[in-house]
């Protein structure tokens, strides 16, 4: 109370030394005087007050202070307003100090035009815009998205949000709960606690939370409800390591006045403040509000500068409550213009007001340590719009904390939920749906009355909780009745664990729409899909043309134009040297076909002379082994292992044709088929994977659908009976199923995800379901060998074909090039004629070819010839000079046993002397007539000199003579 005298002093004061020469305006302060809140304010505003001025002494304006005490009751500030209104008639009012207070302060403000101004009123309630209420401390509002971008930043997912039972707590929830959702979380419970609440209210409060899952506490209320809750949480142990505790800016702001004994219970609490210039960190930031508080209005008034004396008569008043205002401040209006208009930087930072309301700050993220707070990080408003792209940022700078130390001194984080701590296991529902013990099997002993679960899902899910990080109790519970039959389908064991009745539920149950609007699904842990079964029908393969099966079309043609292609190259490489290649065109088109065909069973009985055809026909073997060994394995496959017939069932063509199709017992496949059109009576029910298969093979359904890990389980059985068609329907997959919002959702999906991974559910499937060796009859599986897989070996073949018959024409070409160029160059024929011409001379025997296989023939009767010799006595008379051309000293030789090349060769050099330029030697047979000498003349030219004797001198008999004269008048000697 004596700060307030002191006030009251100052201010009188203040007014009375400056009466004379300044404008004074009258300002009430409304706050609690007992409140630590009122203690500091007040003490703030007095010290504000005089700093103001003894800076600013040559301001024409001065404030004088009004201060009431509140009494912290909502009668007492309405009383307080009242009087300052009507009495003191003030031109501005500075409080009241709560929100609730504050709502009827500002409707007296109001209605007598004078603002309000509170520096401790934070609830984020609207006010229309033309309201006389100024909020100079920062909105409730702003750190919510601070406190969210915690939640986030650790993924907690569940919260429970604690506020007490007034304006300052309810205010605030609707802002809390939309961040929240903003950043995936979701308020598990709410905790409204009455002001008045005795300590076993709130310790049975904090029991029955202790015995939920979540263990992320938010809590926002005053400080003394605050400083109870905390003992009380230590009280009841959950101030120990695994729990979370989040406290809002008006606990925070008061941390250094709390008493000891209140610290010590909050260790380990993370709280947030709006983040203030770097001053003393023991400073109650509700006092630097009101400090800066009264420096803004302060120079509001300095800007109007002159003050209206009195109020109007207000007589538009009617509400009874504003009965005691009779007038309207004639300052108030401008005032408040100029003090929305104050822009400068006082003790906690920046003052700009934005639509009567302080702007928003930064916000530091503090934690409980010892006695004091320290700092782990900065969320600042900017940073989260800047990255509001980036769904992982928070707005944290630098995206990071710093290390905390979390109740119960530990520094590890939690993980947001626990079991609850009663110690009951988690109840696991279980279909009891029979037919498939693959899957799910339960089984009861009659005697012990004990069950034993078992099955691929019971595995699978015993795997994924063995690898969650922490220990989760739980045990399995058939979904039956009291008879032991099964208590209902897949969604009415979903309903039961939305219900309560089970805490999860594992099986074959497949992700539906439906289902996830009141429970939530992890991970899916198998693929989904419907698809259609049915009858497996084979080709026959007892048709005409099945020889034709093995190879396509394409390859049939192109392997007879290769045959073709190779008979008459083979022809064309040896019609020229061998003899058995000449004859009539009849005989040359047989050998065409002949010769390719006979290396089939390679039984060609013709020699092949030519190494160009050799090489032809060594790799046309080649092809044709490879060729008829695959048309024969392919062949052999065709006629002893059946071929399915594609099937070209649809759901369309089953509705259509109103068959009869097969589904499995309870299966959410029955009302998918009622929604495409099938009536009721047509879907026959089974359960199981016998009973499909005796409705199949009677002929009782046309077809099953089913989901494809059932299918996949029945073709495993019956691969060679029935295929599968198609997949006509997606689904989401199958998945284990919790409650809604349940925290171990994301735990057990990332389980999950991890033993994909690592291969480990994939091990367990095998070790339950074989995979099924049938094969897709979805798609065509053609036997055909096509062409493609002989294409490279086609083309070698062609081309080494190509190459050799470019090397025999080369050759042809150069060793007839005289007679070739002899008739290209007679001007005396047509071009068709030439033509003509050169393929006759090219289809004739190659001369040489076969004088060789003569010579061979004759080679021992060479030893005996008749040669022309040159003496000794011609060679001198040669050398000086003495033979003519027409000398008789040429004379025939006697018979020596030499060969004829060694003849030529030796007397090449003297008859190259004793002959005259121009004169030519020819030795021919002696067998053959005169007309068949000067042929062999014409075909066989001999050099002056001689050099080819070797390739004429390879006969029997041989005479050799001088040809003289031109090339047409040759005569021998």
């Amino acid at each position: 109370m004596h700060v307030f005298i002191s006030l009251s002093l100052l201010s009188l004061f203040l007014s009375l030394c400056n009466s004379q020469r300044n404008t004074t305006f009258q300002v009430g302060v409304i706050l609690d005087a007992n409140s630590t809140n009122g203690r500091i304010g007040n003490t703030s505003l007095l010290s504000a007050l005089s700093d103001f001025y003894s800076s600013h002494a040559n301001y024409s304006t001065r404030i004088v202070l009004h201060p009431r005490d509140s009494g912290g009751r909502v009668t007492g500030a309405a009383t307080s307003a009242i009087n300052l209104l009507k009495d003191v008639q003030v031109d501005a009012i500075i409080g009241p100090q709560t929100s609730t207070q504050a709502y009827f302060v500002i409707g007296l403000g109001n209605a007598a035009n004078v603002p309000v101004v509170s520096f401790s009123a934070t609830t984020p309630t609207y006010y229309p815009k033309d309201s006389y209420f100024v909020q100079t401390a920062i909105n409730d509002g702003a750190q919510v998205d601070a406190i969210a971008a915690i939640i986030k930043y650790f993924k907690w997912s569940q919260v429970v949000l604690i506020y007490e039972d007034s304006d300052y707590g309810i205010g605030i929830t609707p802002y809390l709960s939309n961040a929240f959702q903003q950043v995936n979380a979701r308020v598990s419970y709410r905790s409204v606690i009455p002001i008045s609440a005795t300590d076993d209210f709130i310790l049975q409060e904090l029991y029955k939370m202790k015995t939920m899952q979540t263990r992320v506490f938010v809590v926002h209320t005053t400080s003394g409800l605050a400083s109870r809750i905390f003992l009380k949480a230590k009280e009841a142990e959950m101030m120990s390591e695994g729990y979370v505790w989040i406290v809002t800016t008006g606990l925070m702001n008061l941390f250094y006045s709390l008493d000891s004994n209140i610290v010590e219970s909050m260790q380990g609490v993370l709280g947030v403040r709006p983040l203030v210039p770097d001053i003393n960190p023991e400073m109650n930031l509700y006092g630097l509000w009101a400090y800066d508080t009264l420096w803004a209005l302060a120079m509001a008034v300095e800007k109007i500068g002159f003050r209206e004396s009195s109020y109007l008569q207000n007589t538009s008043v009617s509400n009874s409550s504003y009965m005691f205002i009779t007038g309207k401040s004639q300052t108030g209006p401008q005032l408040l213009a100029a003090m929305n208009e104050t822009n400068f930087t006082g003790l906690s930072g920046k003052f700009h007001l934005v639509n009567g309301k302080l702007e928003s700050s930064s916000f530091q993220i503090l934690n409980i340590n010892g006695k004091k707070l320290r700092e782990v990080g900065i969320w600042t408003p900017l940073l989260q719009n800047s990255s509001q792209t980036n769904a992982n940022a928070t707005g944290l700078s630098g995206e990071k904390l710093e290390i905390i130390i979390w109740p119960g001194e530990s520094r590890n984080v939690p993980k947001g939920w626990e079991v609850p701590v009663s110690g009951k296991k988690l109840r696991v529902g279980i279909p009891a749906v029979a037919g498939f013990p693959e899957y799910i099997k339960v089984e009861t002993d009659p005697k012990t009355n004990s069950t034993k679960i078992s099955g691929l899902y019971i595995d699978l899910f015993d795997s994924v909780m063995a690898a969650l990080p922490y220990a989760v109790r739980y045990e399995y519970v058939p979904f039956v009745n009291s008879d032991g039959s099964s208590a209902g389908n897949y969604d009415d064991l979903s309903r039961e664990v939305q219900n309560g009745s089970f805490d999860a539920a594992v099986g074959d149950i497949t992700i539906t729409e439906m289902r996830s609007e009141y429970v939530d699904f992890t991970l899916p842990i198998e693929d989904g899909g419907v698809t259609i079964t049915q009858n497996v029908f084979n080709e026959d393969n007892n048709g005409a043309g099945i020889f034709l099966e093995p190879l396509e079309g394409k390859l049939w043609l192109t392997a007879i134009a290769l045959f073709i292609f190779t008979g008459l190259s083979l022809w064309i490489l040896e019609h020229r040297f061998n003899e058995a290649f000449r004859g009539p065109p009849s005989e040359h088109v047989g050998l065409i076909v002949y010769i390719p065909f006979m290396s089939l069973v390679f039984a060609n009985r013709e020699k092949i002379v030519s190494n160009l055809a050799r090489l032809v026909l060594v790799v046309w073997v080649f092809v044709v082994l490879i060729l008829t060994s695959t048309y024969t394995a392919n062949l052999s496959s065709i006629l002893t292992v059946p071929k399915p017939v594609n099937a070209t069932i649809t759901v369309a063509m089953l509705v259509e044709n109103k068959d009869n199709v097969g589904c499995r017992e309870g299966s959410f496949i029955i009302q998918y088929l009622i929604g495409l059109g099938f009536d009721d009576s047509k879907i026959i029910r089974y359960r199981t994977s016998d009973e499909f298969d005796n409705a199949l093979s009677n002929g009782s359904i046309k077809a099953l659908l089913s989901r494809t890990s059932y299918t996949n389980l029945f073709l495993s059985k019956y691969c060679n009976k029935y295929a599968r068609v198609d997949t006509t329907y997606d689904t989401e997959g199958i998945a284990f199923l919790f409650p809604k919002g349940s925290p171990l959702v994301a735990d057990v999906s990332r389980a999950i995800v991890k033993l994909t991974d690592d291969q480990k559910l994939t091990e367990i499937r095998g070790r339950w379901i074989k995979e099924s060796t049938c094969k897709d009859t979805s798609e065509d599986h053609s036997t055909q060998i096509s062409l493609k897989s002989f294409a490279i070996l086609f083309g070698v073949t062609g081309g080494i074909t190509g190459i050799c018959l470019v090397l025999l024409l080369a050759s042809y070409l150069y060793n007839n090039r005289d007679f070739i160029r002899r008739v290209i160059s007679n001007s005396g024929t047509t071009t068709w004629s030439k033509v003509r011409a050169i393929s006759k001379h090219f289809d004739q025997r190659d001369p040489k070819a076969f004088r060789s296989k003569e010579d061979g023939e004759n080679q021992d009767r060479c030893c005996s010839s008749t040669v022309v010799s040159v003496t000794s006595d011609q060679e001198t008379a040669s050398d000086n000079g003495d033979l003519s051309p027409n000398s008789d000293h040429i004379t025939a030789a006697a018979h020596q046993p030499r060969y004829c090349p060694d003849i030529c060769n030796i007397n090449k050099n003297s008859i190259s002397k004793i002959l005259p330029p121009g004169t030519s030697i020819v030795c021919m047979p002696t067998s053959y007539s005169t007309s068949e000498s000067i042929q062999v003349m014409e075909d066989h030219w001999i050099s002056p000199f001689g050099f080819q004797f070797q390739s004429l001198c390879k006969q029997t008999e041989v005479q050799c003579g001088i040809a003289s004269g031109s090339h047409n008048s040759k005569s021998t000697t």
